[in-house]
């Protein structure tokens, strides 16, 4: 399955909507572990992406990639704004001068921007982070993509491994930032940076099913 840039830009702003949902949430989460302003910083950065993309209109999903990159870092100046626009800049460089995004892009594209988080973050899988999320989910993307799986059946994976892994958050001492001080009171609580990235995740693919089962429908009445 193909994906236009229009319909690009649209999964972007659901994400963004669906932050802003999930802000209060965020937040409440963090309270148990850092400064408690997760949502807050999240729904900043989403809002950023969100007014670059209604800006947007060159037919370039690479150049769009890179703006929402600068646009939230711009916006975002917690830890978390160099870790998202990181993988934004890289996951620019698989679309680079595509208006039209294939399966295996868009695969490259996720690949490419969890790469980007891991090698910038200097985070590992367990450190309770949202690595915990996303590198088990990038896993079984991939897994299921060797497979020949379709891109709603490949995304479907990875939602479920992310979840699993963030929900393992909750049994794992912080290794990084503010919470590492903790110690066995982080025991419990679940990572609030998982948590976010399990919703960004959880959302595009979502709208990843919206729009296959829109393709089914149109072919349906050809």
């Amino acid at each position: 399955m193909d994906i236009s840039i229009h319909e690009f830009k649209n999964m972007l702003l659901t994400i963004q909507a669906r932050i802003e949902e999930e802000k209060d949430y965020l937040s409440e989460m963090d309270r148990a572990l850092g400064d408690g302003d997760h949502g807050v910083t999240m729904s900043l950065g989403w809002q950023a992406i969100a007014d670059t993309v209604q800006a947007f209109e060159v037919e370039d999903c690479g150049l769009l990639s890179r703006e929402v990159a600068m646009s939230f870092l711009n916006a975002v100046g917690s830890s978390v704004g160099p870790l998202y626009a990181t993988a934004f800049i890289r996951g620019a460089a698989v679309l680079q001068g595509k208006s039209v995004i294939s399966q295996a892009d868009m695969i490259g594209f996720w690949t490419a921007m969890v790469q980007g988080i891991q090698e910038r973050g200097k985070a590992e899988r367990g450190n309770k982070t949202m690595l915990d999320t996303w590198i088990p989910a990038i896993e079984s993307l991939q897994q299921a993509y060797r497979e020949d799986k379709d891109l709603a059946a490949c995304f479907h994976e990875a939602v479920q491994a992310g979840k699993s892994g963030m929900e393992s958050t909750k049994n794992m001492l912080s290794k990084t930032g503010r919470s590492n001080k903790l110690g066995d009171r982080a025991l419990g609580h679940q990572d609030p940076g998982a948590t976010s990235a399990y919703v960004i995740l959880s959302t595009f693919y979502e709208q990843i099913k919206e729009l296959q089962r829109m393709n089914v429908q149109k072919s349906l009445f050809k």
